[in-house]
């Protein structure tokens, strides 16, 4: 009869090189994002990125297999962190508020993943196209609206429809707003506010007296 132990510590050691595997993968991101916002998608090199990591190109290959595929990586990367941004509002008990709580999360995580931002939506590394599968798991990263949305609707004050409508007109507007503040356009958050409240305003269920 063989010992437990041996599994134990394997699986002891296996989770620390699990943990080393994804501390590496994020530092390394933070790197090529950081290097993006400051220094332009030229500055993507893997040796680059390396250098500045203190790891060995290697390293970054084996991760992601090519130039292709960190920046594949660092697009859902950047979904994820809104994901999180979203996650972290705190739930309300009346779903359309916490709808109208989503809205200024969103705005801050923009404002606060600047290279993040400018590779998901400005087409900052010249030539990258996501695949199909990284643009579902981005859009997926966002289901948090649909989810409020659909509470919305349950609860009789969105008009009955599919969600992801809903929450993509909203996602347009919100975005719309914040390309054009990043423009340097609108001066702060009123008018991403009044465009993001009005079409809320466009479904809600209008109440016969």
């Amino acid at each position: 009869m063989t010992s437990s132990a041996p599994l134990g510590l394997q699986g002891a050691y296996l989770l620390g090189e699990r943990a080393n595997h994804d501390e590496l993968r994020a530092r390394l991101l933070d790197v090529a994002v950081n290097l993006l916002a400051s220094d332009g998608p030229d500055s993507l090199s893997m040796r680059r990125i390396a250098t500045e990591a203190g790891c060995s190109t290697t390293v970054i290959y084996t991760m992601f297999g090519s130039r292709e595929g960190l920046a594949e990586a660092l697009y859902l990367e950047g979904f994820e962190r809104f994901r999180r941004y979203l996650e972290s509002v705190p739930v309300r008990r009346d779903p359309l508020d916490y709808l109208y709580a989503l809205g200024p999360a969103y705005r801050e995580a923009c404002a606060a993943e600047p290279g993040f931002y400018s590779l998901m939506f400005e087409r900052a590394i010249p030539g990258f196209e996501p695949s199909e599968r990284a643009r579902t798991l981005a859009r997926a990263a966002l289901n948090i609206l649909d989810r409020v949305i659909s509470d919305c609707i349950s609860a009789g004050y969105l008009v009955p429809t599919q969600p992801r409508k809903i929450a993509d007109a909203l996602w347009a507007a919100a975005q719309g707003a914040i390309s054009l503040e990043r423009g340097g356009h609108l001066r702060d958050g009123r008018t991403y506010e009044a465009v993001t409240t009005a079409t809320i305003c466009c479904y809600l269920v209008q109440k016969t007296s």
